[in-house]
């Protein structure tokens, strides 16, 4: 009687202990910054059912089921990385629309804290449905995309100077068509002296009610940015590559390292200045100088393929590394990498951290010491601050642990 009377106490405490524990995962004792909501303070994060439900200096542990110690981490929101290609697949001759240049998401995503990643004009309207099919559902990173003014996408070459393929009314159609993917329209890689490419891109975002993101340059002498900036793009436009300096581009700063007047007043006027910095199109020469001339990007991203990755550009966490040894603070490295690309993409649910949203989180861990960060030319800058992301969650769910904090210790002996 007494054994029975002891197993059925037993039983109704874990019942109620069960009961207590009001939530599915918690975050506690880490540096929480939430540029949207204004938190830049150690709170615990509280998660159920794959979404945001409490954010408080003190959560009780007991009230989860899994406690993860996030001492000396920085929780943050999930990491929106806006210029990406991977739209890959196996077409030969067809650079990052379909081909083997683009990257599957998910390899490349989680581990640097980001979980949206944007293909930036991969796929056009001829073939954004083989993109949603092959690499949007079949991927746990939510991917979105910048549709190509050219109908065939960014395969490279004579398909990229095709204007009779730059066709803004189908351009605008299949954007409204997938109006839960496309975020925008991508204007790339045109060599000719016409301004078209970018007229009709702009004009197929006019339709569809979406921003244009421009990789701008290839005429020679160059196209003007002044004129694209102040005459060609509205404010919300996106120019990337912000601190490239290519043949055929003006860059934003000049030889004698001079910040052009007109780049500030661009970015007053809304003009969003992304990073993009890719294999090619990021400089120590053009951002020291345009940094101490008060100028900062709104929007940094990798522009992430097969000839970025394992070059000057690593991944999300050592190009955000980098501009936090340019000077940006940690909390402005953090909005410019999460809330500002939602701003940016119109989709004001992603980059924060209110309470209700789907728990994409990222946990940061900073490093001090001698590093060093290298351009797209190979030139290094030393630094003392650098990212690295331990934990990655994705509505809720680990997707990235590089450490364990989130696993249960081995019962091995």
């Amino acid at each position: 009687m007494r054994k029975l009377l002891l197993t059925t106490l037993w039983g109704l405490l874990t019942i109620a202990c069960l009961q207590a524990q009001e939530y599915d995962l918690l975050l506690k004792g880490g540096h929480l910054i939430d540029p949207k909501n204004q938190i830049n303070q150690k709170m615990d994060l509280a998660i159920l059912d794959g979404k945001v439900a409490r954010i408080s200096e003190n959560i009780p542990a007991s009230s989860a089921k899994k406690v993860v110690d996030a001492t000396d981490l920085y929780v943050v929101p999930g990491v929106l990385d806006i210029h990406s290609h991977n739209f890959w697949g196996t077409k030969d001759d067809a650079y990052l629309a379909d081909s083997y240049t683009a990257l599957p998401p998910d390899g490349f995503s989680f581990r640097a804290g980001v979980t949206t990643l944007v293909d930036a004009g991969g796929a056009g309207w001829r073939n954004f449905k083989t993109f949603k099919k092959q690499t949007i559902d079949k991927s746990k990173t939510r991917v979105l995309g910048f549709i190509n003014i050219v109908g065939s996408g960014m395969a490279g070459g004579a398909t990229e100077q095709n204007l009779v393929d730059m066709d803004p009314k189908l351009t605008a159609m299949e954007a409204k068509a997938f109006s839960d993917y496309v975020v925008g329209v991508k204007v790339a890689h045109y060599y000719g002296p016409e301004w078209e490419p970018v007229e009709r891109a702009v004009e197929a975002g006019k339709q569809a009610g979406i921003p244009v993101m421009v990789d701008f340059g290839g005429t020679f002498p160059p196209h003007s940015i002044e004129e694209l900036f102040m005459d060609k793009l509205r404010p919300g436009d996106i120019f990337t590559h912000a601190f490239a300096h290519v043949r055929g581009r003006e860059p934003i700063v000049d030889e004698e390292g001079v910040l052009k007047p007109f780049v500030i007043e661009a970015q007053k006027k809304g003009i969003v200045f992304d990073v993009g910095h890719g294999g090619g199109s990021f400089l120590w020469l053009q951002a020291i100088p345009a940094f101490r001339q008060g100028f900062k990007p709104n929007t940094i991203s990798t522009d992430l393929h097969t000839g970025s990755m394992n070059t000057g550009m690593k991944d999300m966490a050592n190009v955000m590394s980098k501009f936090l040894n340019l000077g940006l603070s940690l909390e402005e490295v953090i909005e410019r990498s999460t809330w500002m690309p939602a701003q940016t993409i119109q989709r004001e649910e992603l980059g924060h951290l209110s309470i209700g949203v789907g728990a994409d989180v990222a946990v940061f861990r900073l490093l001090k010491g001698d590093f060093g960060f290298v351009d797209t030319r190979g030139y290094r800058k030393a630094g003392d601050q650098k990212l690295v992301c331990e934990l990655t969650l994705r509505d809720g769910a680990v997707v990235w642990d590089l450490n364990g904090i989130a696993a249960p210790e081995t019962t091995a002996k």
